[in-house]
């Protein structure tokens, strides 16, 4: 036998670091989105639940039953070999808690693998994350960091996220770096995973007397900033950073690796290729083919994005800015991390 949990009793038992969480659908809708944290072990591949699919469309339950556990039973011990891998409790879920969960805790009962069951599956818990976010109240005052592209400052929050700093890093969650290049080597997140990482994130730092974050746009890649941490942006305390050139085009080159990725890299410059004086943008794209990658950032920082920052719309009250000038990346963290409260999460 198997026992339900509701999505605040998993996440309680989760955070005392009692339970392993199991997606149990297929590797697709895994990679689309999941409950954080969740390790896959599908009861189908995409393959064989498209096969199932296919079936059931067209000669119905009872046939693509039947063939369900054909697929399944040829690969039994090695599915339940997975599970008796996983260390302590266990809690496993699919889509609306439906079949496949049933079923796979089922299996385990018979082999003496208790697990518990996610009540409503993934379904119920992008509910539960929807309606908690409508309702959110961000009680605390953030930190907003601001400079120029290039002064690093997704890799400083990120730092200060390790030290224990309680950090929302957006970019992360969206798993973009907020601009036209910001998915150069990255698979951009989706709004579901955007909305469960970031609320996760806030649960965790509640009891946290401030957060950390970036000042980023609205949307981020192909996700969406909710109201109140935009409103969190603007009461903020600002934090300006500064760096010099030489060091900013360092970092630009070696976050964004474009030697790896030039056709990515040329695809979004002729993007923004038309919004930039012809001469310049020549001379870029030719430095981008050419491999002169820190010629070409040095232009873009200085023909584009130096300009869009100092007139775009990502204004704050200077009053209560506290600037941080530095000369390198470790000046940079020391700088900021200084500016902060000593209190840490």
């Amino acid at each position: 036998m198997f026992q339900d949990l509701t999505v605040p009793e998993l996440r309680d038992m989760r955070d005392r670091k009692e339970l392993t969480i199991v997606d149990v659908r297929s590797p697709s809708e895994f990679a689309d989105a999941t409950i954080p944290g969740s390790v896959n072990i599908p009861f189908f591949d995409d393959a064989e639940r498209a096969e199932i699919g296919t079936l059931y469309k067209q000669r119905g339950m009872a046939e693509a039953k039947r063939r369900g556990l054909e697929l399944m039973s040829a690969k039994l011990p090695a599915f339940i070999a997975e599970f008796a891998a996983l260390p302590g409790k266990i809690a496993l879920f699919c889509w609306r808690g439906g079949g496949r969960s049933r079923t796979t805790a089922t299996l385990l009962g018979l082999m003496d693998i208790h697990c518990y069951r996610v009540a409503g599956g993934y379904r119920e818990y992008r509910r539960w994350v929807v309606e908690t976010l409508e309702t959110y109240r961000l009680d605390k005052p953030a930190y907003v960091l601001h400079g120029n592209t290039g002064t690093g400052k997704t890799a400083i929050l990120r730092q200060l996220a390790e030290e224990g700093y309680p950090v929302l890093d957006l970019e992360g969650f969206a798993c973009h770096r907020g601009s036209i290049f910001g998915d150069v080597g990255l698979r951009g997140s989706n709004q579901k995973t955007f909305d469960a990482e970031l609320l996760e994130t806030l649960l965790r730092f509640e009891r946290a007397p401030y957060v950390i974050m970036e000042a980023e746009s609205r949307r981020i890649g192909k996700c969406t900033m909710p109201q109140f941490l935009m409103d969190a942006k603007e009461s903020g305390v600002p934090i300006r950073l500064e760096l010099p050139m030489p060091a900013r085009v360092r970092h630009i080159v070696q976050d964004y690796r474009p030697a790896e990725h030039k056709e990515a890299c040329l695809h979004a410059f002729k993007i923004i290729k038309p919004r930039m004086h012809t001469p310049v943008a020549k001379e870029i794209q030719q430095s981008i083919e050419q491999d002169r990658f820190d010629v070409a950032a040095e232009l873009l920082l200085e023909h584009y994005y130096d300009p869009r920052y100092e007139h775009g719309a990502d204004r704050y009250d200077q009053e209560r800015e506290r600037l941080v000038r530095a000369r390198t990346e470790q000046e940079a963290l020391d700088g900021v991390r200084a500016a902060l409260p000593d209190v840490q999460a």
